[in-house]
């Protein structure tokens, strides 16, 4: 039973991280929403037509690609087209990220994504303010002057990508803020090792999006730590302050990486930095600053950089070459200042 029902169109607009770099995503959806409402599935679990899926929900998800097409009135309800789901039932569906694609999940099929993982960006991003049984209309364009803008066309379709995102059922869920702390490091420990996978197998864009969301839950996580610590190490469930900071550590550095590799040295260099701060003996890190400082062109900043990683592991090679390197500009550099310097009293 549904009563006080009421129409609402939405328009809104975000950029979401794909393998191949970052799209701008217009959504426009009309919804309906009501003071009160009872379960399309009949299942007490499932979630209601007013609410929305939240962290760790599972969704039951359509993505179609549809023709461009200005008529807004194409864009509805859905729900009396969808057939019932038992959401105690749902399980994630497998899905390998592909490079060519920038919508990463299989067209035209019912999928079931697990929120918060960033398998699909874009989807999930659709997902995140629409309730089960609704429809949302999509167009994706390429954004900045990365990777992403070379792509000459996507496997997906054409540019501007159209199409259609269904929310058929989903599981409850929980904000980052209404989890407990075990909960908040079993995500950590999931993104970081996405992160890894996505890196080694070329996906820096994907890799760099999962070391920012385990930071976005690791930095609010250490802070609560110490209030619950004795407790937690007691039962052995969590890691100490201290091995928390590490990981912070380990996550900056990864990140500084993946942006180093996406041509992001400002980015690069003040993950770096943060990482060093944090466990000043982190090694990888402090190559890392002393990379992006170089590309930065600032070669004091770099040579001290590589020159703590040499007092961390003496006679590296690839931070003596760096170091030579260096002297080697800053050589360069005083020619050319000399040089500008003499037409000027010539």
């Amino acid at each position: 039973m549904q009563r006080d029902m009421q129409d609402a169109v939405d328009v809104t607009s975000w950029v979401s991280v794909c393998p191949g770099g970052l799209w701008r995503v217009q959504r426009k959806w009309k919804h309906k929403w009501t003071q009160q409402s009872s379960s399309n599935t009949g299942d007490d679990a499932s979630c209601l037509s007013n609410y929305c899926p939240k962290l760790g929900s599972l969704c039951r998800v359509r993505v179609q690609l549809k023709a461009q097409t200005d008529d807004a009135d194409g864009l509805s309800i859905k729900g009396n087209e969808t057939l019932a789901v038992n959401v105690t039932e749902l399980v994630p569906t497998p899905i390998l990220r592909r490079q060519d694609a920038v919508l990463q999940v299989p067209l035209g099929d019912w999928t079931t994504l697990r929120l918060g993982e960033g398998q699909c960006d874009i989807t999930e991003a659709c997902l995140e303010g629409m309730r089960a049984g609704e429809k949302c209309e999509i167009q994706l364009t390429p954004t900045g002057t990365g990777p992403e803008a070379s792509l000459q066309q996507p496997s997906d379709g054409d540019l501007p990508l159209c199409a259609t995102v269904e929310l058929q059922a989903f599981t409850p869920g929980k904000e980052s803020w209404e989890m407990s702390p075990i909960e908040r490091w079993e995500w950590v420990k999931s993104h970081k090792e996405r992160g890894g996978g996505r890196f080694r197998s070329g996906d820096v864009w994907g890799a760099a999006d999962s070391y920012s969301r385990a930071l976005k839950l690791l930095i609010p996580l250490c802070g609560l730590v110490g209030e619950v610590e004795d407790y937690l190490q007691e039962t052995q469930q969590l890691p100490s302050s201290d091995q928390l900071k590490i990981k912070k550590a380990e996550l900056h550095s990864n990140l500084s990486l993946c942006q180093l590799k996406l041509n992001q040295p400002q980015r690069a260099k003040d993950s770096a930095a943060k990482a060093t701060q944090l466990e000043p003996s982190a090694y990888k890190a402090w190559y890392r600053l002393g990379q992006a400082c170089q590309k930065l062109n600032e070669l004091d900043e770099a040579k001290e950089a590589f020159k703590k990683l040499l007092e961390l592991q003496p006679d590296l090679p690839a931070a003596v070459k760096a170091l030579k390197e260096i002297t080697s500009r800053e050589k360069e550099r005083n020619v050319q200042l000399g040089l500008r310097l003499s037409k000027m009293f010539s």
